[in-house]
């Protein structure tokens, strides 16, 4: 009975053969069709060798062209990666975020720096000149944003436009200060740059102006079936935007709720308030850089609180009533220390 073998059929022949060994009675006509089967059995094997091998021709030509497809397909992904934030390219090639049109609310810190009157200088340049100068702007101050964990929403022109708090983010006030210090970096950088603009013929170093807001905003992809960008709509990219149109050039504007944020770690100092389109008015901080003077700032560390002040902005009056009330502070410190000590003497 057949066992569903696909070698039933040779078995059966080798069955013959071995009784028909040990026969006395095997005629000439048994061993001509025992002969014949065999040779059936020898076509058999070689067509089975035969296909076996363009079989396996194939699966290596299959395994060629697979692994050329995978190649191509790492250089597409590779050239796209570059037109996206690297953690959004991170979250989509993961399969974290969908590729479709959904958003989301999200606190945000957002920040747009443009260069000063480079639309005027690029006039005056080749155009090779200014791809040039463009281009290592641009590549500088990414790779400074990328470092301090930025999402690069778009370029325009000479603008920029970052955002923290989206896809990735390490807390509200955490994401604010890498702003601001990154901030802080690029106009550092940028003037550490001057060479390079003398080089291009420009008499006048570059200088950016820049805004930074934290507020909430609707952040996802936005457009059509055909065409999607993943960007950030809301009051605080407003704010951010009008801030940095009011900056001066070389300087850093943020919103007080920006500043709310950062000032325990930064030292800040108030600037004017200003009235921006379709906002309203607008308090505008700006942060203390490295080198500045800061003889006249007061920093009081309280905990895990910080509180930084200009006192060359307090009249007479505020100076005074600062002087008592730090006064009142120091009193009831030296009183907290003494009933401390008292209670570990009696311990």
């Amino acid at each position: 009975m057949s066992s569903g073998d696909i070698f039933d059929h040779e078995t059966s022949v080798l069955e013959s053969a071995l009784a028909l060994s040990e026969s006395e009675n095997a005629s000439q006509a048994d061993h001509q069709k025992l002969t014949k089967e065999y040779q059936k059995l020898l076509k058999t094997t070689r067509r089975i060798i035969k296909l076996s091998d363009k079989s396996e021709k194939r699966l290596t030509e299959l395994s060629q062209e697979a692994q050329e497809t995978n190649r191509q397909l790492e250089g597409l992904s590779t050239q796209l990666s570059k037109y996206l934030s690297p953690q959004l390219y991170q979250s989509i090639f993961s399969g974290n975020k969908a590729v479709a049109r959904v958003s989301s609310r999200k606190k945000l810190t957002v920040f747009f720096a443009d260069l000063c009157g480079f639309t005027t200088i690029a006039e005056n340049l080749e155009s090779e000149d200014v791809t040039e100068i463009l281009n290592l702007y641009l590549g500088t101050m990414t790779e400074i944003a990328l470092r301090y964990g930025a999402t690069v929403d778009k370029y325009i022109g000479d603008a920029i436009m970052l955002f923290f708090g989206d896809p990735d983010t390490k807390g509200v006030k955490e994401d604010a200060i890498a702003c601001v210090n990154m901030a802080m970096e690029m106009q550092r950088t940028l003037k550490d740059m001057q060479h390079h603009w003398h080089h291009h013929g420009l008499q006048e170093p570059l200088e950016m102006r820049i805004g930074i807001a934290t507020g909430f905003a609707t952040v996802g992809n936005f457009g059509s079936d055909l065409r999607l960008e993943y960007t950030a709509v809301g009051s605080g990219v407003n704010t951010a935007s009008r801030l940095e149109t009011a900056a001066d050039n070389g300087d850093i504007l943020m919103s007080f709720d920006t500043y709310s944020l950062v000032s325990d770690r930064i030292p800040c100092q108030e600037g004017e308030t200003i009235h921006a389109k379709g906002l309203g008015m607008v308090r505008t901080f700006r942060p203390v850089s490295d080198d500045a003077d800061l003889s006249s700032r007061l920093s009081l560390e309280i905990g895990d609180s910080m509180v930084n002040t200009d006192i060359s902005q307090l009249t007479p009056a505020q100076l005074e009533a600062a002087r008592t009330s730090l006064e009142e502070a120091v009193d009831k410190l030296n009183l907290k220390i003494k009933e401390e000590s008292a209670q570990e003497s009696l311990l």
